[in-house]
């Protein structure tokens, strides 16, 4: 069972990556070819005040279509899969260990829960930033600042999750969800206060384009684990319901 739910979240994430590739193409390349074209600007007025021709620009090793067509789409479709396996993997494990929950709302929650652990609480504290924002000798350690705050959000909801089924019995499964998301928030909280702030933004910079560029940023995780979420639980109920019979059946002729 675990091998076909693994196939079907690999499939549902790459679903999940062609929705992502549209949804950037519409309401994210516009905001990169803007922060592109003001850098473009930037250095050319460099390049003025230091007396060096202007516009001689070095050859590119990957055009800008490629970068925002066939190499964007390959980049999400790597991730989806990934991330949609990942997710079933997790979802095997989870389901029947969190109460009375089916498999579509299991899933729901799961993707809900994985938004929030890996994207919304690492972007809080580190939001992506576009072209002309940010130094190039930081970016390595920008990088880094973000997957630890990432593994200390991933860490702290698997604690706090284990902390609410310890607690479900003793508390009922409300107080316990509580308990559980106050600490989660408590530890996150610290980690993003403990952490170094990053704030390289120029002064000048489009406040309207840095803003857009974040949602849009946000968005675009949002709606991959929307439909991971959504088309995995679908089918998971479907494949599920075709195991339970089976498993019956053998049990019986035991």
């Amino acid at each position: 069972m675990v091998g076909n739910l693994l196939l079907r979240g690999m499939l549902v994430g790459v679903v999940a990556a062609l929705f992502a590739f549209g949804f950037a193409r519409v309401f994210g390349e516009p905001h990169i070819d803007r922060a592109i074209a003001l850098e473009e600007l930037v250095a050319a007025a460099e390049q003025a005040a230091r007396g060096q021709p202007v516009g001689e620009e070095e050859p590119e090793l990957v055009s800008r279509s490629t970068q925002a067509g066939m190499g964007l789409l390959t980049g999400l479709v790597v991730y989806g899969a990934a991330a949609g396996g990942l997710f079933a993997l997790v979802f095997a494990y989870a389901f029947g260990r969190m109460g009375r929950l089916g498999p579509r709302a299991t899933a729901g929650l799961l993707a809900l829960g994985g938004f929030v652990a890996l994207v919304a609480v690492p972007f809080l504290k580190y939001p992506a930033t576009p072209p002309a924002v940010g130094s190039p000798e930081t970016i390595g350690a920008r990088t880094e600042l973000f997957f630890v705050m990432m593994l200390v959000s991933l860490l702290a909801a698997v604690a706090c999750i284990s902390l609410a089924q310890r607690l479900w019995a003793s508390r009922g499964g409300w107080n316990a969800s509580i308990i559980a998301a106050a600490a989660f928030v408590v530890v996150v909280g610290i980690a993003n206060y403990a952490l170094p702030t990053v704030n390289e933004v120029p002064e000048g910079f489009p406040a309207d384009l840095l803003w857009s560029f974040r949602l849009a940023s946000l968005g675009l995780h949002a709606v991959l684990w929307t439909v991971i979420g959504l088309a995995f639980g679908a089918l998971a109920e479907r494949s599920l319901a075709d195991y339970r019979p089976a498993a019956a059946l053998r049990a019986a002729n035991r």
